[in-house]
């Protein structure tokens, strides 16, 4: 195929993200905590590959004090710090590196926060870099798709076809697009995403923190052993799906946790982040954490894991993968 977009563990150029303003308000965490955990991602990714980093111009005194001095900062008026969805999706075509500028509505306008300046993130970024846009008009989030570097796509119901992001296309003009610029052809469609995902804030169903693909052709998949949690019916639902599109299926088990002080957790470990040598997991500091940690390290052998406590970001409504965005490395 002339356009292919690599599986996240190919190895990278570099990785794009986003400094935070500060907390999203009854979200109950600090501006500084915030700060800390997105710095503490950063730093720990800096450590196997160049990071990039967006920062709007009032905190770039604090975004030095607590980043790697490794890590590259670019001025940008950020409304928020998500920088898997607003950044480029890359591809590469003909051997040329690309940045897939998908069209970006604040997750269907989703939010209270205005989201103007993060609809023109991925143009900024493939400038940054001197790469060609690829203009997208399919309303989508990198945090929406998730590839296996061999043709499959995973999808989600809930976003690509949600009324307030794509309301005139049909599910096939959805996955010519998507197959268009992904360089992917053929979608498996998982019908929702997590409970907690559809509340204020969340992406409506997002499958970064349901599913992903591994290097040996299994996809991990988030399993709520609990019966009253909402989440609970959904592994069964998706393993028969990937099952009968040929995949073998792992469980990675939701921590022992249920509730916060808002609603039922969406903390998921599927939401972790594959660098150059690493791995990293978000941590909830709990029993399950142990065992999330094995099921990565037989999932991608020969990298370290990388772990960090992410309850701050689940807060926010996201997991370490959704603050991360991958810039493919294009062989000479």
């Amino acid at each position: 195929m002339s356009r292919y977009m690599p599986p996240e563990w190919a190895r990278h150029s570099a990785t794009w993200m986003g400094f935070p303003v500060g907390a999203y308000p009854g979200a109950g965490v600090s501006d500084d905590e915030v700060q800390q955990v997105w710095a503490a991602v950063a730093n720990i990714i800096v450590d196997h590959e160049p990071v990039h980093m967006l920062c709007p111009r009032g905190q770039w005194s604090r975004a030095k004090r607590l980043l790697s001095a490794q890590i590259s900062l670019h001025e940008y008026p950020l409304n928020d710090a998500w920088l898997r969805d607003t950044g480029p999706t890359f591809v590469i075509d003909d051997g040329v590196l690309r940045a897939v500028d998908w069209r970006f509505n604040g997750w269907g306008d989703h939010t209270a926060f205005d989201w103007q300046d993060d609809a023109a993130i991925a143009s900024f970024i493939a400038q940054q870099q001197g790469v060609a846009p690829s203009s997208s008009a399919l309303t989508n989030e990198g945090g929406g798709i998730h590839v296996d570097g061999a043709g499959t796509v995973l999808l989600t119901e809930t976003v690509q076809l949600d009324p307030q992001r794509n309301p005139s296309w049909s599910k096939a003009q959805v996955e010519s697009e998507i197959h268009g610029q992904l360089g992917t052809d053929r979608a498996i469609w998982l019908p929702r995403g997590l409970h907690r995902d559809y509340s204020d804030h969340g992406t409506r169903g997002h499958v970064d923190i349901v599913a992903c693909f591994t290097p040996d052709h299994t996809v991990l998949l988030h399993q709520q052993p609990d019966q009253g949690h909402p989440d609970y019916p959904l592994y069964a639902q998706v393993q028969e799906q990937l099952n009968d599109a040929g995949y073998s299926v792992r469980p990675l088990q939701a921590p022992t946790v249920l509730r916060d002080n808002r609603d039922w957790v969406d903390y998921s470990y599927i939401n972790h982040y594959v660098c150059n040598g690493a791995v990293v997991m978000p941590t909830f500091k709990d029993p399950m954490d142990d065992a999330a940690a094995e099921v990565l390290r037989d999932s991608y052998p020969g990298r370290d894991i990388r772990q960090v406590d992410a309850r701050v970001i689940f807060a926010m409504g996201g997991g370490v993968h959704c603050i991360t965005q991958q810039q493919p490395a294009v062989a000479a």
